[in-house]
């Protein structure tokens, strides 16, 4: 009895599944494209605050209503292609940037009733979709037709890559200790303990390969302005700019959800905290906000190192890390 009262499933979720599914999936990409795009509004406050500077405050009380002016600024730019692109590759590349952003968040537990996907193989698609969205800043780049453009997709599409190898075996450690590759069993696997302590290492590894897969500072080689012109999506414009543009900032919510759910016992309570009241989601969008300022506060802070230097440190420092933190959690496991 007690657990039909405290249950948070609607009742009419039990006879329509795909529905309660559908209608989760709308909010979820609601909530997650108007939080990227909050995000930006914020960033620009917080990194005028730590600089001492005003930023947006023009629009609206404390410009508070900048967020809708560089919408509707985007919405009613001129929608342009260039003649001598590719014209399918150049629309499709930021239709894929977006699309395996937001369908990343299908695996993603807000609290244990609210989740689009409850795969068993959730840690496996993430990866997937992560795999696929280097071919949008590669598609970009060489559809564009233009030598900065191709320059910043090659070095997206290195820089990925590398990347992405150490973040996935960062990740093994973790699936090593939880027995699985389902979110939802990853984080009652941490019950106990959240995995950054026993994964600090790992830990470590999969946050500075985040930052590099979403290519925000102090790894937005791809996209360096003073390098590249803006990289891969210098000839964009427009909506298609901004798809790119809302991509990387999902992205960096993502990053900042997969940290808190793999790492920080998702939707759980601080110190096994029992407190009625409180949401089991309140916990884990409070995690998550943290370190996507975390994001802000390195791109405020931070220089950005050479190209070559990013690339050394990923396959000379990283990588041997990843390693041997992969070999010690199964030594320990198997023990």
């Amino acid at each position: 009895m007690e657990q039909e009262l405290i249950r948070q499933t609607p009742l009419w979720a039990e006879n329509w599944p795909v529905a309660y599914s559908v209608v989760q999936a709308i909010i979820i990409l609601l909530v997650v494209v108007l939080v990227a795009a909050l995000m930006s509004f914020i960033e620009r406050r917080l990194l005028a605050l730590w600089q001492d500077r005003y930023g947006p405050n023009r629009v609206g009380p404390g410009g508070m209503f900048q967020i809708v002016a560089d919408m509707l600024k985007i919405m009613f730019k001129e929608d342009w292609t260039p003649k001598f692109a590719d014209k399918l590759t150049f629309r499709l590349a930021p239709a894929v940037a977006m699309a395996t952003a937001v369908l990343s968040f299908m695996v993603i537990p807000v609290s244990p009733h609210l989740g689009v996907a409850d795969m068993s193989i959730g840690l496996l698609f993430f990866m997937a979709m992560a795999g696929i969205a280097v071919y949008a800043v590669l598609f970009g780049g060489w559809s564009s037709n233009n030598k900065y453009a191709l320059l910043g997709g090659l070095r997206s599409a290195a820089q990925t890559i590398s990347y992405e190898v150490f973040l996935g075996i960062s990740l093994m450690g973790v699936v090593a200790i939880a027995g699985s590759f389902n979110m939802r069993e990853i984080v009652e696997a941490q019950k106990d303990v959240w995995f950054v302590i026993p994964q600090f290492l790992g830990f470590l590894i999969f946050v500075v390969a985040g930052v590099a897969v979403t290519h925000r500072h102090p790894f937005d080689q791809p996209e360096a302005e003073q390098e590249l012109a803006e990289g891969y999506h210098v000839e964009y414009g427009g909506m298609k700019w901004g798809m790119f543009f809302v991509a990387e900032y999902v992205n960096v919510v993502l990053i900042s959800a997969l940290i808190v759910t793999l790492f920080f016992g998702g939707w759980l309570a601080p110190f096994n905290l029992d407190i009625p009241f409180i949401p089991d989601a309140f916990w884990f969008i409070i995690k998550t906000a943290f370190f996507v300022m975390m994001f802000v506060l390195a791109r405020g802070s931070l220089m950005r190192p050479r190209y070559d230097q990013v690339m050394n440190f990923g396959w000379k420092i990283c990588l041997p890390l990843a390693l041997v933190n992969l070999l010690v959690t199964a030594a320990v496991v198997l023990w």
